[in-house]
């Protein structure tokens, strides 16, 4: 047997894949070759079993995608930020949707006191949203608890989103770009809509909104020209 026995399966099903999207659609493969302009950037779970496109019923190249274990958006963290800049500098995107999904493993893990090794330093910031809502998760069994935390950390992540430069630089200089916060259930495979949904600058607490000593200057002319 050939040591690359386990990847023919997925050759074959490439080759039939191939031949069954161009006998669908002739111009679908020269399509995607000239031109990538999704409307989306999609920051999910690595999850194997949830995938971007399908979830969504969109075509390859009309979805951008970033993928990490427990769609975690950390500022320290290159790769994601790098996926963000791009997708919104260059791609122009006009909709980021940090999606979760209940049962998520790494949720699952950051709620344990057991150590799984280098992961849990990058599931500290999932433990310090429970932390800063424990009061809330008392009275929960342990699924309810892990529902929850999946919840509030799709809705911390859409927070820091918002809290990076490069979507605050997109929102000063005019474009168009909308942060959503989606679950999703492996039980049914229905996307829910978590209404955190942010829009602009004014939509973030203040502490978080970032201007350029020219812009606080105008804005504080602007001020005081409203108050005269």
């Amino acid at each position: 047997m050939s040591h690359h026995a386990d990847l023919d399966a997925i050759f074959r099903n490439n080759r039939q894949w191939a031949h069954f999207m161009r006998d669908q659609d002739e111009d679908f493969f020269p399509r995607l070759e000239r031109q990538q302009t999704p409307e989306y950037l999609w920051i999910g779970c690595s999850d194997s079993r949830v995938s971007a496109n399908e979830i969504m019923g969109l075509l390859p190249g009309e979805v951008f995608v970033h993928r990490n274990v427990a769609n975690v958006v950390v500022h320290t963290d290159f790769n994601c930020l790098s996926v963000l800049q791009y997708a919104v500098d260059i791609l122009k995107v006009r909709h980021i949707i940090v999606t979760g999904h209940y049962g998520c493993g790494g949720v699952r893990a950051a709620l344990e006191n057991r150590s799984f090794g280098l992961i849990d330093n990058w599931l500290r910031t999932i433990k310090d949203i429970y932390h800063r809502f424990e009061d809330v998760f008392t009275h929960l069994d342990a699924e309810q608890s892990v529902r929850l935390l999946c919840e509030l950390n799709v809705q911390q992540q859409v927070a820091n989103v918002c809290h990076t430069t490069i979507v605050q630089d997109a929102w000063k200089r005019g474009q168009t770009l909308s942060v959503h916060g989606l679950i999703y259930s492996l039980s049914d495979g229905i996307l829910r809509d978590l209404q955190v949904n942010v829009h602009n600058m004014e939509e973030i607490p203040k502490i978080y909104q970032m201007y350029s000593d020219r812009d606080l200057l105008r804005r504080s002319l602007q001020g005081h020209a409203h108050i005269l």
